[in-house]
């Protein structure tokens, strides 16, 4: 069975949809959640799912003990799902185009270091944009440059807030993001 390792900083709402959606079809398993909050929802979800993980801080997580642990759990993919930090190029280099990210926007607008969440929903309404979505892609050594798999998008009202749009952007995340990943494990396999 091919394995994930979920990489998540907040409550979990992709990760728990990615490990309800692979749960009920079988096509994999999530192996391992990484963390760099020990308070983080996520991993209230990892312990109700008897899913082993692993917090981390930003010395462990530029070491090579972290790299050990990753290539010893051998993962078809590596998954972001609202990390928040950029990964380490040696991590990038080990398993190339095997770790994607989701963002909660169109890129390549609203990108970049602290574009995440309501920072991003804020920006899109501000902008006055008339949509916005999601953007699932690879990860590579610049934040939210890496090459484009999927995008997904959603009318922006003008009345909407922060909030209300940031409903719309989950829905599609967790509609989308567990079956492209499921794509992409389908086309290693």
């Amino acid at each position: 069975m091919q394995s994930l390792v979920i990489f998540a900083s907040g409550a979990g709402s992709n990760a728990a949809a990615i490990i309800s959606h692979f749960k009920n079809n079988g096509k994999a398993k999530v192996a391992l959640i990484v963390s760099n909050k020990a308070d983080a929802g996520v991993l209230e979800i990892a312990k109700k799912e008897e899913i082993p993980f692993l917090i981390i801080d930003k010395k462990t997580f530029q070491e090579t003990l972290l790299l050990e642990q990753l290539k010893d759990t051998k993962p078809s993919l590596i998954v972001l799902a609202g990390f928040l930090w950029k990964i380490p190029a040696a991590i990038i280099h080990e398993f190339g185009r095997r770790i994607i990210n989701i963002h909660p926007a169109l890129l390549p607008s609203y990108g970049g270091k602290g574009m995440y969440g309501h920072h991003v929903h804020h920006a899109v309404l501000v902008a006055k944009d008339g949509e916005s979505g999601i953007t699932i892609h690879y990860v590579n050594e610049v934040y939210d440059e890496g090459n484009i798999i999927l995008q997904a998008r959603c009318k922006v009202d003008a009345n909407d807030s922060a909030d209300e749009l940031a409903k719309r952007i989950h829905k599609l995340e967790h509609f989308y993001y567990p079956r492209v990943i499921e794509h992409l494990l389908s086309d290693q396999g």
